[in-house]
């Protein structure tokens, strides 16, 4: 998959430092390595289908960063009172926390907070501690072409949050934005009053 990103706080910089830039680049290699067929075969190999490729792209990260020894829904606090979804994070690893982001723009403000929950010292024991995060999300022309529900917060929509959040985010951040597919797109069809995505190829 193809990608934009935007550097937070010079996270670009830091993911190239001896500490982190190996497993950066190996995790840039997964996010690339997905072609457009890997998708497409996810999407319709699921057991339902699904409306987006939110889905099978989640599904896709999912399996192979965990070949690479990234830790998936790994908690942040170590105490049973904070072990449910909302404390976890989708990936983490090498002091890096990743949060992949196709939920809705209201999620936006969590998504961006939780790499600094996972960053810094925190008055509830914890599970990890990163030193910087990475999200991953859809670009507009993505949301467009994937599927994606109008709702669903989009890169450029995380690209605003970060001024008015300047003084929150008190950790690095690196936002990963993947754009549209190459060789096709999602079309809705409505079944049964259901509305479900069909992968249409583009000429």
């Amino acid at each position: 998959m193809d990608f934009q990103t935007y550097s937070f706080r010079h996270a670009d910089v830091i993911l190239q430092q001896p500490e982190f830039k190996e497993k950066f680049n190996e995790f840039i290699d997964v996010i690339k390595g997905i072609s457009d067929d890997h998708v497409i075969q996810a999407f319709e190999g699921a057991n339902r289908r699904a409306k987006s490729i939110s889905e099978a792209i989640n599904k896709l990260l999912k399996e192979r960063l965990a070949a690479k020894g990234w830790s998936p829904e790994s908690p942040i606090f170590a105490v049973r009172e904070y072990a449910e979804k909302n404390w976890r994070l989708d990936f983490a690893g090498f002091h890096v926390s990743v949060e992949v982001a196709f939920n809705h723009g209201e999620a936006i403000a969590w998504n961006l907070i939780k790499p600094v929950l996972a960053s810094e010292l925190n008055h509830v024991e914890k599970a990890i501690q990163t030193k910087i995060g990475i999200i991953i999300c859809a670009t507009d022309e993505m949301k467009q072409a994937g599927g994606f529900d109008s709702a669903v917060g989009e890169f450029e929509k995380f690209l605003r949050y970060l001024k008015p959040m300047q003084n929150i985010l008190t950790v690095p951040i690196l936002i990963i934005g993947l754009t549209k597919p190459k060789t096709f797109k999602i079309d809705h069809r409505t079944v049964n009053g259901k509305k479900i995505g069909e992968v249409v190829y583009l000429e």
